[in-house]
């Protein structure tokens, strides 16, 4: 999709459809410029939106520009939240797509602040129109083009925005691929690839990568990276990718990516077994957000750092019983196989801050069914060692509309993970605060660094009881990209 923003009147901007967003207290007709007979023609639309959410009119006109218009509802102004107006625009992206127009204009509401207001009619445009149709036959149709009309002082939101929803819309295609188009060898190329694109200076090579396997983890000492993936013939990577941008210690993106998940020897059941190639999203997630960083050009210092498995059962494959030895050094007792990516994120942990030391650490994850009993699917688990950081990301979420809830971890938490024949066991027997018993795994893992964890197994695709937005597809939803991209565009600010 090809986006631009216009300060220009919207009368005179060339487009296919002009289009409207209004709330139930509108009571005006938008453009005072219109000619008497198209006032009346919007008059009429208006009446019958009422401005109900949801509700979208579209009418033809006598003029050759616009010769369409298009009226959407906000609801009522009490109830429009952080998220409505995105969620609104992507409704108007998608009928601008049925009805086949080849170029559409959103005209920015009068809102407080015109730039949120800019960016998310872009982000809702953008992302609403996503079809991965990579292995159909019959492509997606062509996306229309998008003018966003707003005031000078938003039109570079425009940009930043599109930018941003483009790396959701990587993070998506990533996370959607099937695990035998995506073993850890090929994400690993991934990483490859994006270490090659120019960055906001246009420069290529702004991102460093860095991947090791083989000898290279097991003589390094990643022994919960090589216990999970030792029973699949597709090998793990570690993939780094660095992004110097700005000054000081880097923050650091830990992103869980299981290329596929079976549950190994503790396998899992068969149902919905098809959707642990979304196993990977935390660590496409992060791929994406350092992509996106440097093609935002941000002012700062940026590592992501993805342990990449796939989970199988076979010959070789870690058990219930053994005893492992992870890269920060503790021993591990593992009571579950299934239990993997805590293993595969601690070694991760302990390597970053030992390599890096990071300004802080955040971490993102399909971790643990128990978040989804406990938070539903439209709200990630947070667990923090920093009230600071926690209430940093808490603030981009409401942001961004990917909501974060932050639950505890003290020093009772930390006792359920400690084993009588090691150091400490990957799962707590029962169904007892699994997700912070998951976190206080990872928790063991850190020393002194600020550190966040995002449990993102609700949140990273849409599942039945997932709230329908118009920007969210089948599939993917590229959770935490938005988020995290908010974090850093203020943390620079600091």
């Amino acid at each position: 999709m090809d986006v631009s923003a216009s300060t220009m009147r919207p009368l005179d901007v060339k487009t296919d459809m002009l289009c409207y967003v209004t709330s139930m207290e509108s009571d005006s007709v938008p453009e005072p410029e219109f000619p008497a007979s198209v006032a009346a023609i919007a008059r009429r639309c208006m009446d019958d939106l009422a401005g109900r959410r949801g509700r979208i009119v579209t009418t033809a006109t006598p003029l050759d520009n616009p010769p369409r218009l298009l009226f959407a509802g906000l609801g009522s102004e009490s109830g429009i939240a952080a998220d409505t107006l995105r969620d609104v625009a992507g409704a108007v992206s998608r009928r601008a797509q049925e009805m086949g127009v080849k170029r559409f204009a959103v005209v920015c509401p009068d809102m407080n602040n015109a730039a949120d207001a800019a960016s998310q009619i872009t982000e809702g445009c953008v992302l609403a129109l996503y079809d991965f149709d990579q292995f159909r036959s019959k492509k997606a149709e062509s996306a229309p083009n998008l003018t966003v009309v707003c005031r000078p002082e938003a039109a570079e939101s425009v940009h930043t925005a599109k930018i941003a929803a483009e790396g959701v819309l990587f993070a998506r295609n990533l996370a959607n691929l099937p695990a035998n188009r995506c073993p850890p060898a090929k994400l690993a190329e991934f990483a490859e690839e994006i270490s090659s694109e120019p960055g906001g200076d246009g420069k290529r090579g702004s991102i460093k990568c860095t991947i090791l396997s083989g000898r290279q983890l097991s003589e390094g000492g990643f022994g919960g990276i090589n216990a999970v993936g030792q029973g699949s013939a597709n090998t793990p990577r570690l993939i780094t990718l660095e992004y110097g941008g700005g000054q000081g210690p880097p923050v650091v993106l830990v992103g869980k990516a299981v290329t596929f998940d079976t549950g190994g020897i503790s396998i899992k059941p068969g149902e919905r077994m098809d959707e642990m190639k979304f196993d990977k999203c935390g660590g496409c997630t992060v791929l994406a957000v350092v992509r996106t960083t440097a093609r935002l050009g941000l002012p700062v210092n940026l590592v992501g750092v993805v342990p990449s498995v796939e989970n199988m059962p076979g010959g070789g494959s870690y058990r219930p019983g053994d005893i492992i030895k992870l890269y920060g050094g503790k021993t591990a007792e593992i009571l579950n196989t299934d239990a993997e990516g805590r293993l595969i994120l601690a070694d991760a942990l302990s390597y970053a801050e030992e390599r890096f030391s990071p300004k802080c650490m955040i971490d993102l994850a399909t971790l643990t069914g128990a978040c989804i009993i406990a938070l539903g699917c439209d709200v990630a688990g947070m667990i923090s060692n920093d009230d600071n950081l926690a209430s940093d990301i808490t603030k981009s979420g409401g942001r961004t509309a990917e909501p974060v809830w932050r639950l505890p971890l003290d020093a009772d938490y930390m006792d359920m993970i400690k084993s009588k024949v090691a150091d400490i066991k990957n799962l707590v027997p029962g169904k007892a605060a699994g997700t912070v018993a998951a976190a206080a795994f990872l928790r063991s893992a850190v020393q002194e660094t600020p550190w966040l964890h995002l449990d993102i197994a609700g949140t990273a695709w849409m599942q039945p009881p997932s709230k329908k937005r118009s920007y969210n597809l089948p599939g993917a939803t590229g959770f935490g990209v938005r988020l995290l991209l908010d974090y850093l565009r203020n943390a620079s600010k600091d």
